[in-house]
C-alpha cells in the first residue's frame, strides 16, 4: 500500500511531466522548407492601358476573376509584372499601369484634406506618404498623365493606378499654390503630404 501510495502521490506531484500524455505526440513537427512558387514563363495575360485584362487575346469578363488577379500581382525592381501563388509565379504584360484610379472620395479629418481613390478593381487607397500621387508627361500628347501608388512592389518601383481623366480634372479643381524647391506650382494636400500636379502657370 505505500509503494501505492508513494506511485499516487508522485502522478500528482512535480514528476507527471515526465509521464507520457495518451495520444500526445512526444516528438516535435519536422519543418518543411518553404517551397519557391514554380517558374511558369511568360503567361499570356495583358492588361491594356485602359485597364481591361486579357487572356490569350479575349477579354475577360468576370470581374471577380480580374480581383483575384489583381490581388497576386507584383513587380520586379526591373519594373516587369508579374502574378505570383504560393505554388506559381508566371510573367504577364501591362501596357501602362495595371490599375486606374476611376472615383474620388474628398473628407476632413482633424482638419486635414484626405483624398482617397477607388480603383477599376474597388480598391480604395488614401493619398498619402506611402500612397503618393505623381504626374509624368504622355510621350506621345504631352498631356499630364497622374498616378496613384496603390502598393509596393518587390523593389524601388510602385505597383501603380493611372488617374482617370475626369478624376484628374476633380483634382485640378482643388488644386492649390505652393512653392516647391523655389517653384511655384499647383498641387493637392492630402494627409499632411503636397502632390505637385504642375507650373502654376500652366492651363
Amino acid at each position: 500500500m505505500a509503494a501505492d501510495r508513494r506511485v499516487v502521490e508522485r502522478g500528482e506531484g512535480e514528476g507527471d511531466g515526465d509521464l507520457p500524455i495518451p495520444g500526445l505526440a512526444l516528438t516535435p513537427p519536422v519543418r518543411r522548407p518553404r517551397r519557391e512558387p514554380i517558374f511558369c514563363g511568360d503567361i499570356a495575360i495583358r492588361i491594356a492601358r485602359d485597364g481591361t485584362w486579357h487572356y490569350q487575346g479575349s477579354p475577360i469578363r468576370r470581374k471577380e476573376l480580374v480581383c483575384l488577379f489583381a490581388s497576386v500581382l507584383t513587380r520586379e525592381p526591373d519594373g516587369s509584372f508579374w502574378l505570383v501563388t504560393p505554388a506559381e509565379r508566371g510573367r504577364i504584360e501591362v501596357e501602362d499601369a495595371p490599375f486606374l484610379a476611376v472615383e474620388l472620395f474628398v473628407s476632413h479629418c482633424r482638419g486635414r484634406q484626405v483624398l482617397s481613390f477607388r480603383t477599376n478593381v474597388d480598391e480604395v487607397v488614401e493619398a498619402c506618404r506611402e500612397h503618393p500621387i505623381r504626374v509624368a508627361r504622355d510621350i506621345v500628347t504631352c498631356l499630364p498623365t497622374p498616378y496613384l501608388a496603390v502598393r509596393p512592389g518587390r523593389g524601388s518601383l510602385p505597383i501603380e493606378a493611372r488617374i482617370e481623366r475626369s478624376v484628374y480634372y476633380e483634382l485640378v479643381a482643388l488644386a492649390v499654390p505652393e512653392t516647391v524647391h523655389g517653384e511655384s506650382v499647383l498641387g493637392v494636400w492630402s494627409s499632411d503630404s503636397f502632390f505637385p500636379l504642375g507650373q502654376a502657370d500652366e492651363g
